[in-house]
């Protein structure tokens, strides 16, 4: 391995023989090394890569900026997720994590809190990645004796999220805030509350996390063009749901200046049909 960047006493940027980029950490590991000097692997104790270029660059300029021990212990938070999570999770999610958990032990221990404002919709409507936010804030506790708000739990679940929606963390409270307002639409129209804990809840709201997802991404629709019969026997037979699905699509119009296609309003239809709320 040669020494691209000594980030530290303890990290070092290296490249091998290939050209891929790592960053290895080592007690010691960069004291009195120089640039373009050659190092032994057995020396490394722990080493990050990242597959993208600009991914691996800011992962170097991370190191620099928070303690290593945090990204070590960020690094075991991931593993562990990954055993809970099916979904696959962007390698940024070591990164965004990280940079959060160090500037939130950083700011507990200055006596600075944030609160999450949407923390209530996050723990309904991704009670997976919620949990595996209160793990987090249990084990963080646990190595580093710092105590974090029980609201980080939040922060971290969309963190979790966001690397399974392959998006930006902007993009992913719009999307929470969508699904929130959908809801708002839809028990309104049904004048009926949803059980949060019910599985047909649970799967409309995975439906609206895709949705928002392919709106604000503008990807394609699930299941690509219906046939337009196969459309209008949907609106025939399902009218009500059908005029629910239009209202929510009022709602995205009027809200974030976006049209829901065709294709969306009628997959959505079947989805409130599933959902098995009583007509009107």
């Amino acid at each position: 391995m040669r020494i691209k960047k000594v980030i530290n006493n303890n990290i070092l940027c290296v490249v091998d023989d290939g050209g891929s980029e790592m960053i290895v950490t080592g007690k010691g590991l960069g004291f009195k090394r120089k640039i373009g000097e050659r190092i032994d692997p057995a020396l490394f104790e722990k080493t990050y890569h990242m597959e993208g270029k600009a991914e691996q660059r800011k992962l170097r300029e991370l190191c620099a900026q928070i303690p290593i021990e945090h990204l070590r212990l960020t690094q075991d938070l991931i593993e562990y997720i990954k055993t809970r999570i099916t979904a696959p999770l962007n390698e940024s999610l070591l990164i965004t994590l990280a940079d959060h958990i160090s500037f939130a032990i950083k700011r507990k221990e200055a006596g600075v809190e944030f609160t999450n404002p949407l923390e209530g919709a996050i723990m309904s409507y991704y009670p997976a990645e919620y949990h595996l936010g209160q793990h987090c804030l249990r084990v963080i506790q646990e190595e580093t004796c710092v105590d974090l708000n029980p609201s980080e739990a939040a922060f971290i679940a969309l963190h979790i999220v966001n690397a399974e929606l392959n998006t930006s963390m902007s993009v992913m409270y719009d999307i929470t805030k969508l699904i929130e307002g959908s809801l708002e639409v839809v028990e309104y129209f049904y004048q009926k509350t949803f059980d949060r804990d019910s599985l047909d809840f649970n799967r409309f709201v995975v439906h609206l996390r895709y949705f928002a997802q392919r709106l604000f991404q503008a990807a394609p629709g699930e299941g690509g063009e219906y046939d337009p019969e196969f459309q209008e026997m949907i609106i025939r037979s399902c009218r009500q749901h059908y005029k629910c699905a239009q209202c929510v699509g009022e709602y995205v119009r009027n809200t974030y200046q976006k049209e829901v296609s065709a294709e969306e309003l009628v997959y959505l239809t079947i989805h409130l049909k599933r959902i098995n709320l009583p007509k009107k």
